[in-house]
């Protein structure tokens, strides 16, 4: 499944490249996914008794003239080829790849608290100045986290943790005692 995703993304971030168009696409990909992820689109595009024909009149009507038309023809052409469960993680798919081709990264970070906009525009100029790209912060909070973040970015975990610094000072403590 992700590789036909993978597929479809990297055809239409070609044509987005192509046409001059990367940030034409990047917003209409996140409209498009903003709107289609709601659970009557998706029940509607997923339910096996409606025909193409309906799926790709939706299409037209809800996004023709909002759209690129190559993205427009992705979504047709999803629907002819009953692969319309493909369409989420397609475009999921393209606006990393468009993220990636403007050196954004997404930090997924998990906290047990939200963070403040200083505390969120600290981390995010750490971020940015030690991945030397721009960082845009996901935050989750998980209250089972005792204090500090865990951060997923661009291939990295950091542990910050309350939990990970007292076991880190655990090990020293029994190291230092062996000595």
């Amino acid at each position: 499944m992700e590789r036909l995703s993978y597929l479809y993304a990297s055809a239409l971030f070609d044509l987005a490249v192509e046409h001059n168009a990367v940030q034409e696409f990047h917003d209409q990909a996140v409209f498009l996914h903003a709107t289609l992820k709601d659970d009557k689109c998706v029940e509607l595009l997923l339910h096996p008794h409606i025909s193409t024909s309906v799926k790709q009149e939706f299409f037209k009507t809800s996004f023709a003239g909002h759209i690129h038309v190559d993205l427009l023809n992705f979504l047709f052409l999803t629907a002819d080829k009953n692969r319309e469960a493909f369409i989420l993680s397609a475009l999921e798919a393209l606006i990393e790849n468009i993220d990636r081709y403007n050196n954004i990264v997404t930090a997924r970070v998990r906290a047990a608290v939200p963070l403040d906009d200083d505390q969120a525009g600290e981390l995010s100029t750490l971020l940015k100045e030690m991945l030397n790209k721009t960082v845009v912060l996901s935050v989750e909070v998980d209250p089972s986290i005792i204090g500090g973040p865990y951060i997923f970015v661009d291939g990295y975990y950091i542990d910050w943790t309350l939990k990970k610094r007292m076991r880190d000072l655990t090990v020293h403590m029994k190291e230092g005692c062996s000595a």
